[in-house]
């Protein structure tokens, strides 16, 4: 089966799919489409990583195109030194999928996510060159210890100094692109800061650990009688946050309280946000109460990132964690989006937990997946009678969104309404003709 990009690059098992040949395919077709004059190379922690890393140089200089390698570090930081150097990007990661699997995600000249029409014809490129020549693992040049002091740099530098000074917060690092830079750049600002999982094995990035399994981070947090915790993911483009209260703060909260800090000081670009179809409804309440508009896109921060360039807006993301800063970064940016949600707290002056309870009031919100042997086409079509039973029955006290993922093989279910038992029970029907249809 051919690899193709999905919501955020091109992802598959390390081990059978995406392997050596076909990764040094698909950087020699980026590296032809994308022009420019260089390419920049970083990579998460995954076990695959290096030798991915060696196939992509190789594809790249094949094209005739020059590489830099910028080493183990978060995507936004690979996003920055395109942005600042207007040179082509590669991130090997796979986000928050286990070790085994592994990705690549381009940025074009500047820093900026791709469109779907360069990446289908980066697409079209690859399936030409597969089964070609495969090129010999290359490197280039070490830029590693420039990038991540460029990267620490951007983010101390968009709030005041030491304006976390009095805080103490514990990070979770998923043994994953943040294990190295998150904690010095937090202590710069005056933060006390406790680490957990940054000692990267290649094997145990998100493993129990991150923004998709924050128990430990939850646990941690209350043993230490912390302030605050910060959950980044294996590439660190997206940040959960927890409470002295051991809360859960997701990223549509993160969003509701910058977006609310920045209005009230008047420096909400466009006085609007942007948001996916998966964000809370209570944040779509919020925001109209505080008269800031909401602009909502599909899932995927690529898409809330062409629809804040389209508005000229400055602020947008999703509910996983990704936020996107734009007056001050071209991606996503978990440390970013860390310390910023801090300083506001810090402005707020009382608690994390009582900034995100003011913030937003959350509806209860039920999400199953349904795992498929490929992602169907027609999945609203198909289902589109039982969905409308369904939002019949629960009128404009909910919301109901059925969609299949665009990187691994499920179709996600979500319900939202007013009581807990109420969303579980529409979840529950719709699961169920979900996967007859389809699982």
């Amino acid at each position: 089966m051919t690899l193709r990009f999905g919501t955020d690059g091109m992802r598959g098992d390390a081990r059978t799919e995406l392997t050596y040949a076909p990764v040094a395919a698909l950087a020699q077709a980026a590296a032809e489409v994308l022009g420019g004059d260089g390419f920049a190379v970083g990579a998460d922690t995954r076990e695959s990583g290096p030798e991915l890393v060696s196939a992509i140089h190789g594809g790249i200089q094949r094209s005739g195109a020059a590489s830099v390698d910028l080493g183990v570090l978060p995507t936004p930081a690979v996003a920055l030194w395109c942005a600042q150097r207007r040179v082509a990007g590669a991130m090997v990661s796979a986000s928050h999928n286990p070790w085994q699997d592994n990705g690549v995600k381009f940025f074009a000249p500047g820093g900026s996510k791709l469109s779907d029409e360069v990446q289908d014809q980066i697409q079209s490129r690859f399936e030409e060159l597969l089964g070609g020549p495969v090129p010999a693992p290359a490197m280039g040049e070490d830029h590693h210890a420039r990038a991540a002091a460029a990267h620490v740099g951007a983010v101390v530098a968009s709030v005041e100094p030491d304006c976390l000074a009095g805080l103490r917060v514990v990070i979770d690092c998923a043994n994953g692109a943040a294990f190295d830079v998150a904690p010095g750049a937090l202590r710069s600002l005056g933060a006390e800061v406790v680490v957990i999982a940054a000692v990267p094995d290649g094997r145990n990035i998100n493993d129990g650990c991150g923004s998709t399994h924050p128990q430990a981070l939850q646990a941690r947090v209350l043993a230490e009688g912390a302030d605050a915790g910060l959950a980044f993911d294996g590439d660190a483009d997206r940040l959960l946050a927890v409470s002295h209260t051991g809360a859960l703060v997701d990223g549509d909260e993160i969003i509701a309280i910058c977006a609310r800090d920045a209005h009230g000081r008047g420096q909400l670009t466009g006085d609007a946000v942007v948001v996916t179809v998966m964000t809370n409804l209570g944040f779509l309440r919020s925001m109209a109460a505080a008269g800031i508009e909401v602009v909502v896109t599909k899932v995927g921060d690529r898409h809330v990132l062409e629809a804040l360039d389209a508005r000229g807006l400055g602020l947008g993301g999703e509910q996983s964690g990704h936020v996107i800063f734009r007056d001050l970064a071209a991606t996503g940016d978990g440390l970013l989006t860390g310390v910023q949600l801090l300083a506001a707290v810090q402005r707020a002056k009382v608690p994390l937990a009582e900034v995100a309870a003011a913030a937003m009031t959350r509806l209860p919100q039920v999400l199953r997946n349904v795992r498929v042997a490929t992602r169907p086409d027609d999945v609203d079509a198909r289902i589109a009678a039982v969905v409308a039973a369904a939002e019949m029955r629960l009128g404009d006290r909910g919301r109901i969104l059925i969609r299949p993922s665009g990187t691994e093989p499920l179709i996600r279910v979500m319900v939202e309404a007013e009581s807990d038992a109420e969303a579980a029970m529409e979840a529950d029907a719709l699961t169920s003709a979900v996967t007859q249809m389809f699982g």
